[in-house]
């Protein structure tokens, strides 16, 4: 009898309350799109320093250097791949 009168209390509560309907914050298009700019300067910069670093490789080979910064040049490789990757994650992630 009691669980009886709380359902039927909790079925008018909920009658009452209807459905709300779902919302974008504001700003949120803004903010996307931020994110978007920079998903791509990312992707960029990463693509831009593995050019730079095998083209650095390339130079120095070809003309005889004896690769005086061989570590500095791997890091902007490695670099440039981190960077790709996490920009090419953001975009997954994004849904864009």
């Amino acid at each position: 009898m009691i669980l009886a009168a709380v359902h039927d209390t909790y079925g008018i509560v909920v009658a009452q309350v209807g459905n709300p309907t779902p919302e974008a914050p504001p700003m949120a298009e803004k903010v996307m799109q931020l994110g978007r700019y920079f998903t791509w300067m990312i992707l960029l910069s990463g693509v831009t320093a593995i050019t730079y670093g095998g083209g650095r490789f390339a130079w120095e080979k070809w003309n005889g250097g004896g690769l005086q910064s061989p570590k500095m040049i791997a890091s902007a490789m490695a670099g440039g791949a981190v960077a790709t990757s996490a920009g090419t994650i953001m975009n997954a992630v994004i849904g864009a």
